[in-house]
């Protein structure tokens, strides 16, 4: 089994590499959907603190199952919860996406909250999966915690009144909200979306970070500005669900009374 720093080393190696890392929001709270999203060949699930029904223990056992699995597990929170990091943390999250970032202080609790003293001031404890429930001594811990820190998303969702550079600096991904970006911005037209979308490349490009976002199918990724994403999440668990069904709905035929 990888270690949640192995995991975290995968995306980054990933990021870094040209691939493009590719995963799935979750919001169902069955483990098959994790190891389905590893067995299908995504880089990694983002399990949805914000728009979805799941709990914290929901979102624990997700986060578990997929390092079981193999498959990197980061987290979606609306805000900084910095008890509630360090809980995820430590059940074994690669990271940490926060929704609608919108300034560099926001951007810095965040940090702060996943990074140990004197890089941050998240609490320690040994006793938990991602520590090896006290196996490793707490220098080495700390030593390899520093070496794969976990990873950090930003969301731009709206209109930021400060420098996007600025915003994003130090986090590993700034992540464009194609959906809340439109609605904020008044669902202009594609051209302006996409002017919108590509200052948010182009800040996270001035800032030395991956540059990502969000797409209904891979298909749309270039229509939206995402073309040098490199670090893609497509759809969710439910959508993919939906959209399948309803695509069996329209090709099976109605079983007759006897047929049924």
């Amino acid at each position: 089994m990888r270690t949640v720093h192995q995991l975290r080393r995968q995306v980054r190696e990933g990021l870094t590499s040209g691939r493009r890392q590719v995963g799935t929001f979750v919001k169902l709270a069955s483990p098959d959907v994790v190891e389905l999203a590893g067995r299908a060949g995504l880089d990694l699930v983002v399990v949805d603190l914000e728009h979805s029904t799941l709990t914290e223990p929901d979102a624990i056992g997700l986060v578990r199952h997929a390092a079981l699995c193999g498959i990197p597990a980061l987290v979606r929170l609306p805000e900084v919860d910095a008890p509630l990091v360090a809980r995820l943390l430590e059940n074994g999250a690669a990271g940490i996406q926060l929704s609608t970032l919108r300034s560099a202080a926001e951007a810095a609790r965040l940090r702060d909250a996943c990074r140990f003293a004197p890089a941050g001031s998240r609490s320690v404890s040994l006793a938990n999966r991602a520590a090896g429930f006290g196996e490793v001594p707490l220098a080495d811990f700390l030593q390899i915690e520093a070496a794969d820190p976990p990873l950090l998303v930003g969301q731009i969702e709206t209109p930021v009144e400060e420098a996007l550079a600025d915003v994003v600096r130090g986090l590993d991904v700034a992540f464009v909200g194609t959906t809340d970006l439109a609605v904020s911005l008044g669902l202009p037209a594609p051209a302006e979306l996409a002017d919108a979308v590509g200052a948010v490349r182009s800040a996270a490009a001035e800032a030395g970070v991956a540059f990502g976002g969000w797409t209904g199918t891979l298909a749309d990724a270039d229509r939206l500005g995402l073309a040098a994403a490199s670090y893609v999440l497509v759809s969710s668990d439910l959508q993919l669900l939906a959209h399948g069904l309803i695509s069996l709905g329209a090709v099976v035929p109605v079983a007759s009374e006897e047929e049924a």
